[in-house]
């Protein structure tokens, strides 16, 4: 089951239970420390593959030490990072995550080389050889609404392959621009505040009918402890969350999104592949990082019985 991830490639470094920022050269200490593989290309395809599935990813990174570690993690977890660009004198872009104790958490950011992929960096046999494609975080990877990839785009969903987007920022600008990728792709799946923002919507059916309007087959809204909003020509329908003890809420988009894609792939309908990204995600939330509490689609999907 081979999927590409393309996009969005971060290092996040991660601290855990931080209550405040101390003042001056104070020192707080904290229970937990991890350096993970993050972004919504490089988050997903580790939990693709924790789910089972054959994953490459493509995007760029810097030609730094972040950008070192982050291959080497990718490649522990069993991603093919063969395709990834690596761009001289830029910076892999990294997040510094303060994790709260109720499993928030408020980030410091540097894009880096994400902004810098365009289609050129990518392999399009490759793309047409995946029976699903993941593009993770195109509002702020914009060079990819090249309307050459835009209709490579059409062509992958008219040979048969699932093609799958989510979003990065909570930005208006940078997100008005991605609903031109609508058109050109089977299912988006943004957070509640995305899908808002969007579309300008008062409440999020309204918003995620708006966006089913543009042209995808389906629109799955992430609410965090409400569950998701599934909209496809079909209905409505809401997807609970499953119970779990939050320690971070850090990558449970990319989660679902694993998990709704690996449905997918197992012919599962898009509510119950919506159901299979809810167990994802209640996994990861169980641990510090985006790919924390997932090991196995047996276990995650355990939580359904």
């Amino acid at each position: 089951m081979t999927v590409v991830t393309v996009g969005v490639h971060i290092v996040d470094i991660l601290a855990r239970p931080v209550e405040h920022i101390p003042q001056g050269q104070d020192t707080v200490l904290v229970d937990q420390i991890r350096l993970t593989a993050a972004g919504a290309a490089a988050g997903t395809a580790v939990d693709l593959v924790k789910l089972g599935n054959e994953v490459v990813t493509m995007g760029a990174i810097g030609d730094d030490e972040l950008g070192d570690f982050l291959l080497m993690i990718l490649a522990k977890r069993g991603v093919d990072t063969s395709r990834l660009v690596r761009r001289a004198g830029e910076q892999t872009a990294a997040s510094i995550l303060p994790i709260r104790p109720d499993g928030g958490r408020p980030s410091f950011h540097v894009p880096g080389a994400n902004l810098s992929v365009t289609p050129a960096d990518l392999d399009p046999d490759l793309l047409r050889a995946a029976r699903a494609v993941h593009l993770g975080g195109v509002d702020v990877t914009f060079g990819l609404g090249d309307p050459a990839f835009l209709a490579l785009l059409d062509a992958l969903r008219a040979a048969g392959t699932v093609v799958t987007m989510d979003l990065l920022s909570e930005m208006p600008d940078l997100l008005g621009m991605a609903r031109a990728f609508l058109p050109h792709v089977d299912y988006v799946l943004p957070n509640e505040s995305q899908a808002l923002l969007m579309t300008g919507a008062g409440d999020v059916e309204s918003a995620a009918r708006t966006l089913l309007a543009d042209g995808p087959r389906g629109v799955l809204v992430t609410l965090g402890a409400e569950g998701s909003l599934v909209v496809t020509e079909a209905g409505t329908q809401r997807v609970p969350a499953l119970k779990a003890d939050v320690s971070d809420t850090t990558g449970c988009g990319d989660a679902y999104c694993a998990g709704f894609i690996t449905g997918l792939l197992h012919d599962q309908d898009v509510l119950t592949a919506a159901r299979w990204g809810t167990a994802a995600a209640a996994r990861v939330a169980t641990g510090l990082g985006s790919d924390a509490g997932l090991t196995d689609l047996s276990s995650t999907l355990d939580l359904l019985a």
